[in-house]
């Protein structure tokens, strides 16, 4: 996983990448914070999806959810995209 962060660190759109890993090491995974569902769209293309199946040995999961608000402390800024 850390080979792909200087890759992924010049990613159009993406703002964060949380790398995530079961306990026991058996399962792997990212959450992805993007400007946009077109950026997220751009990079989760057919070739991302047949190199991420080859690594990993099984197709990915993709789920897309809203993120509304963050709260980041160490600039202790929070962004809300909620109309106030």
């Amino acid at each position: 996983m850390l080979g792909t962060a200087p890759k992924d660190a010049g990613l159009d759109g993406l703002i964060g990448k949380y790398n995530l890993t079961s306990e026991d090491g058996s399962q792997a995974g990212g959450i992805y914070l993007w400007e946009s569902r077109e950026k997220a769209d751009a990079w989760y293309d057919e070739a991302w999806k047949l190199y991420m199946g080859e690594a990993w040995g099984q197709a990915p999961l993709l789920e897309y959810l809203d993120c509304p608000i963050v709260l980041d402390h160490e600039t202790n800024n929070t962004v809300s995209l909620v109309a106030a």
